[in-house]
């Protein structure tokens, strides 16, 4: 008779790094809808501030707050739209596509981090360099 012997244990570190390299599909592309609005409305903003700051006057003065509440709408809300859209439920039979609340909420959650991440590098690493 012999002994079964157990699996190595793994560290949390080797858990987490091998949870990220095997992300679900749903994840992944709610993470890259909502990544990819969030840097080019960034990259929008940046443009936007950019102009305020060496002194140009666009029409409506300096809406840079509205802009930045716009971003966030905009991002969660486009986010959501997109997994929504492109992350079916699943089904059995493969033929039938239907659609769920939870998936514009798993793109709610994604675009709520990635919103302010992406700013917060736009913001803090990317502003010093362009100015």
């Amino acid at each position: 008779m012999s002994a079964r012997r157990e699996p190595p244990r793994r560290s949390w570190a080797e858990v987490r790094w091998r949870q990220f390299r095997r992300a679900p599909r749903p994840v992944v592309r709610a993470v890259a809808a909502s990544l990819s609005i969030a840097v080019v409305l960034a990259i929008a903003y940046l443009a936007y501030d950019l102009v305020l700051r060496r002194g140009g006057q666009l029409p409506g003065g300096d809406l840079r707050t509205l802009a930045l509440a716009l971003y966030v709408v905009v991002v969660l809300a486009l986010g959501s739209l997109i997994t929504y859209l492109v992350v079916p439920q699943p089904t059995g039979s493969g033929t039938v596509v239907r659609r769920s609340g939870w998936s514009a909420a798993l793109g709610l959650f994604a675009a709520v981090p990635i919103a302010y991440l992406v700013m917060v590098v736009a913001l803090q690493i990317v502003r010093p360099f362009l100015n």
